[in-house]
């Protein structure tokens, strides 16, 4: 039987509770904002303007799910908790599913994951329901969609060594702001994101009385650029040290690569697709992936970079010689290599690779094909991949919310939200790569571990491994940092072989990245 206890602490007025009472966890005051709706009751058929969610609400169910052989019980804490503003006003409801094992008796050692995904504006549907829930998606080995959109338990989740809280920044998923007057300055870029959601897992933590945990954040894709930056804001505006940091498909995290860097840096992306798509050369085709990209590597690193610098100044015949290289690494035509000057955008890849076999590949998984209206064109029409996650995600996260875990509301579930503009300029100018550099150089706690998978091109593999070269220039820290690479996309985790294997490279970094009893944290 599922244990229900619902918890409505509604905070749309000011009353006589202090901020700082606020801060730490206590009630906000009542006010006359609806509660999710009972199962079965009827609806008032509200216009969209006129949802709300509770600032502050919980739903708590109890499960168990056998993780690699041993049940594991636990509880699923799904519900919204106020962002207030400098005047200790609610602004916004942020909306989170807390997974919590039961059989634990020190929670002080038991480690606390603290999860987002990216867009910016996309909730954290992705890797609660397809990677380190105790959840699964119905889909095929390889991450197509399947019918009946029915759930199953994941028998690789990390619940088994971790806690997990999943989080869905303001206007992704269930979370809102706490009305259309509210400034989305203070939401919607890349340091207010931070910013905001720090002092939220402050109250988190508080309330769900964590701070003795060792503490790990992981993001997806934007969600990389969110948590490289929270590690410092969380370290130096809230006192909160982490033990980890976990960057899936992660983006160039600000740092600083244009002109012939950023060209040649997808290249081993291309040939990564090449190789699957088996249209390289028979000698290269013939080896194994890992096998033959560190050819391509080096190619990109000591030649190609360097031809690309000397731009319309590079000899004929050099020139005719690197861009031979290109094509026989990339699976595209010489011509088309040196019509592009060598310097091939990757919307136009995507179009070129298969054009002769009339597919498009994907951009976020360049194992997906699509189908355009015409082969001719310069970039497809739409993404395959994108279009088959949203096919396998978007009817299990609504079912699984109010069947599952019992959490009625009329609201839409955004799987992506209206957050833009995205402000990207000034004082939200992105320096997340650099914020993570010091987070690491002040905690000699702080671990960094980065998974890639080789048919993302859109947070492709090489440009996440020269995020750590740059990140790192002195070398003093490359002991506290690891990449994964996996034979799938951006979602590595909707590959079965590749979800079973980068779980268990997540719980050898929380084992590694866990000090020994009275270790001190020192250099």
């Amino acid at each position: 039987m599922k244990r229900i206890v619902v918890l409505l602490l509604l905070a749309i007025t000011t009353g006589s509770l202090s901020f700082a009472q606020r801060r730490q966890g206590g009630p906000p005051p009542a006010a006359a904002e609806a509660a999710p709706r009972p199962a079965g009751a009827p609806s008032a058929k509200p216009g969209p303007n006129d949802l709300r969610l509770p600032m502050d609400s919980t739903i708590t169910t109890s499960h168990t799910v056998t993780i690699k052989g041993v049940k594991v019980p636990y509880t699923a804490m799904v519900g919204t908790q106020p962002v207030w503003d400098e005047e200790g006003k609610p602004i916004a409801g942020v909306f989170y599913t807390y997974y919590e094992r039961t059989d634990v008796k020190d929670r002080t050692t038991r480690p606390l994951v603290i999860s987002f995904n990216g867009g910016p504006g996309t909730a954290s549907v992705w890797m609660h329901l397809a990677y380190t829930g105790p959840k699964l998606l119905n889909i095929d080995s390889e991450g197509y969609p399947l019918q009946p959109y029915t759930l199953k338990d994941n028998p690789n989740s990390i619940l088994d060594v971790a806690d997990i809280v999943y989080i869905d920044p303001v206007n992704t998923g269930y979370s809102r702001p706490a009305s259309k007057d509210v400034p989305r300055s203070k939401f919607f870029g890349v340091n207010s994101d931070i910013k905001y959601l720090a002092e939220w897992l402050n109250t988190f933590v508080s309330r769900k009385n964590r701070w003795p945990s060792p503490k790990y954040l992981i993001g997806e894709s934007y969600g990389t650029t969110r948590v490289s930056g929270l590690a410092l804001e969380l370290q130096n505006a809230n006192w909160m040290y982490l033990n980890g940091v976990i960057l899936v498909s992660p983006t160039d995290l600000g740092i600083e690569r244009s002109g012939p860097v950023a060209a040649a840096n997808m290249l081993p992306f291309y040939a990564a697709t090449a190789w699957y798509h088996k249209v390289l050369p028979d000698d290269l085709q013939k080896k194994d992936l890992t096998a033959m990209l560190p050819e391509v590597e080096q190619f990109t690193i000591n030649e190609f970079i360097p031809a690309l610098t000397m731009g319309g100044f590079l000899d004929p015949q050099k020139k005719k010689q690197i861009a031979a290289k290109v094509a026989r690494y990339s699976g595209l035509s010489e011509k088309v290599v040196l019509e592009h000057n060598m310097d091939i955008p990757a919307s136009f890849f995507w179009k070129e690779l298969l054009r002769d076999k009339g597919h498009t590949v994907g951009r976020l998984d360049s194992r997906y094909l699509g189908i355009d209206r015409e082969d001719a064109g310069e970039r497809p029409d739409y993404s395959p991949e994108l279009t088959s996650w949203l096919h396998s995600f978007a009817a299990p996260i609504n079912y699984y919310f109010r069947e599952f875990l019992n959490y009625k509301t009329d609201l839409k579930y955004y799987m992506f939200g209206p957050v833009h503009p995205w402000d990207r300029a000034g004082q939200n100018a992105d320096r997340s790569g650099e914020n993570l550099r010091q987070a690491m150089a002040q905690n000699p706690y702080l671990h960094l571990l980065v998974q890639s998978g080789y048919y993302d091109g859109a947070c492709d593999y090489f440009n996440a491994q020269y995020n750590m070269w740059q990140m790192d220039p002195s070398g003093k820290l490359k002991t506290r940092m690891d990449w994964k690479g996996y034979r799938s996309g951006h979602m590595m985790y909707l590959r079965q072989e590749d979800l079973v294997t980068s779980n268990e490279d997540i719980r050898n970094f929380i084992k590694k990245s866990t000090p020994k009893p009275n270790q001190p944290a020192k250099y």
